[in-house]
């Protein structure tokens, strides 16, 4: 019952501090920190105790702290929830991002009580999604995952925020419908019929009806690609992360556009092989295009956070690129189909850590001068050289620099989808020299030269930066405010988390590659 004590534990103190209405905001935002702190610490416990074996998707002694518990007995609906090492270190990585958010928000003014309750409510609403092993009650998680993102970005947001909060939730939940078309179709295909991942993994639905397994993986696909989100279907993410608070577009990026690529390796590949055998092409294509858009758009923004939003669909085109090439069976050996697929779940988390800390790094640029435009910062290296240094990090750790965590997970993608999509490849490592450009400019126009900031008593600029900051452009030399304890406590952390899963990579790999080498067996069988 482990799991079910970390799943639910946020959503129990989110309750409470819901009805504690004369509670101080402090207050709040201290027992905030707190029930994260131990909803962490009981993750590591978890992860303590499992022992990596050859358990993926249909292979039951694979999960940790099992629970299959009857729910909805006429379709074989059940609340069945594992940990595995697929899951297990995206549970890991939801777990620190939403401590480092508490940590972060420790100065929150704004009805600081409400502000905790709800990301108490969508931790609950992450972890359930990652150790859900029913469809149901992974479709159910996942729509609340939508539900606690919009009060944020629409309650606590600037700029436009209830526009994108509005944006943002029609387009996921649009997706969302789409997923539950493809649940129902895998539930009408399988025999005996059944909600259940691991008993449709063991005997997968609609064998040897490719047209009907094509239809179902393309709304399988469709719900997960708006999550996750894949060019052409990302339009929503930048409004929402430059309008989000800077707790909110981390854990945006962090932690729920992983929801999207877990939804592909945990359901769509192990339950649907054949179809993801035969669509494989395509989704390499989707990767690569992603990859390359996304590096080219960002690379052209005027807006810091905006630059950010448009890297995370670079990354997550990587992400699809290694699952990808997992689906060529006929192209590829085992080992290398297993080495991209594992290079895939590393990337998910080492982009989790590093976005999340660039996407605090932003918001600290927003409390200090309420404004993400580029032209309106320069030389903060000077009088905020903490600042600096955590910028420079997360930068070349996303650019992929040796030692950091970005560089495992390119290397194994690139490594293990080599010989499966060579010209795919090839093209898609033309990504990461874009990417280091982006990166490379950005922190030269922030840290070099002379060091200026928004002229005080300025109000806000709109949050786009670009055309709609023309009037107030002008630009003073001022001292900045480097970053003070909670923003520190915050962000450092995650760098380290990089720093030792780009050195001792194999404190990871060792947990996530059994669950991936089952996975690619299950896809080639």
């Amino acid at each position: 019952m482990l799991l079910t004590v970390v799943i639910f534990m946020p959503l129990a103190v989110a309750a409470v501090l819901a009805a504690a209405r004369g509670l101080p905001g402090r207050t709040a935002s201290a027992v905030w920190v707190v029930a994260s702190a131990v909803d962490l610490a009981l993750v590591a416990w978890l992860w303590w105790r499992f022992e990596p074996g050859t358990g993926a998707s249909g292979v039951v002694n694979g999960f940790a702290s099992e629970v299959d518990l009857r729910w909805i007995p006429t379709v074989d609906a059940g609340y069945h929830v594992g940990a595995d090492g697929l899951s297990l270190p995206l549970m890991a990585l939801t777990g620190v991002l939403f401590l480092a958010c508490a940590v972060y928000s420790l100065r929150e003014t704004d009805r600081p009580r409400t502000y905790a309750a709800l990301f108490l409510f969508l931790q609950t609403a992450c972890l359930g999604t990652f150790a859900a092993l029913d469809l149901i009650l992974f479709f159910v998680f996942f729509d609340l995952t939508i539900v606690g993102m919009y009060f944020v970005i629409a309650g606590w947001g600037h700029g436009d925020a209830r526009r994108s909060a509005l944006t943002f939730f029609l387009y996921t939940f649009v997706g969302s419908l789409a997923l539950l078309v493809g649940f129902i179709g895998l539930f009408l295909g399988s025999e005996p019929r059944t909600f259940d991942m691991v008993a449709l993994a063991a005997d997968p639905p609609l064998a040897g009806s490719p047209v009907a397994g094509g239809l179902v993986l393309l709304a399988i696909g469709l719900g997960l690609a708006v999550k996750t989100p894949l060019f052409p279907f990302h339009t929503w993410l930048p409004d929402a992360h430059t309008d989000a608070p800077a707790t909110g577009s981390a854990v945006l990026a962090g932690v729920l556009l992983k929801l999207g690529t877990y939804g592909f390796v945990r359901i769509a590949m192990p339950i649907l092989p054949e179809a993801w055998q035969r669509w494989a092409t395509v989704v390499v294509v989707f990767g690569v295009v992603s990859v390359l858009w996304g590096a080219l758009v960002a690379l052209a923004q005027t807006d810091v956070k905006r630059m950010i939003a448009y890297t995370s669909v670079n990354h997550m085109g990587y992400v699809l690129l290694g699952l990808g090439a997992a689906g060529m069976v006929a192209a590829a050996d085992e080992g290398a189909r297993t080495v991209a697929t594992v290079g895939a779940v590393y990337q998910m988390v080492s982009h989790g850590l590093l976005t999340g800390a660039l996407f605090l790094l932003a918001g600290v640029l927003w409390s200090r001068g309420h404004t993400y435009a580029f032209d309106r910062w320069g030389g903060l290296a000077r009088p905020a050289p903490l600042f600096a240094a955590a910028l420079a990090v997360a930068a070349f750790g996303s650019l992929g620099l040796p030692g950091l965590s970005g560089f495992v997970a390119e290397f194994q993608v690139f490594t293990g989808a080599l010989e499966a999509a060579p010209v795919a490849t090839v093209i898609a490592v033309l990504g990461i020299l874009v990417t280091a450009g982006l990166f490379l400019l950005a922190l030269q126009r922030l840290l070099t030269g002379e060091t200026t900031a928004p002229s005080p008593g300025r109000g806000p600029e709109p949050a786009g930066g670009g055309e709609g900051a023309t009037a107030v452009r002008e630009r003073t030399a001022v001292r900045v405010a480097d970053l003070r304890a909670p923003e520190l406590l915050a962000i450092v952390p995650l760098l380290a988390l990089s720093v030792v899963l780009g050195l001792l990579p194999w404190v990871l790999l060792d947990v996530i590659e059994p669950a991936a080498a089952a996975v690619v067996e299950l896809v080639g069988r």
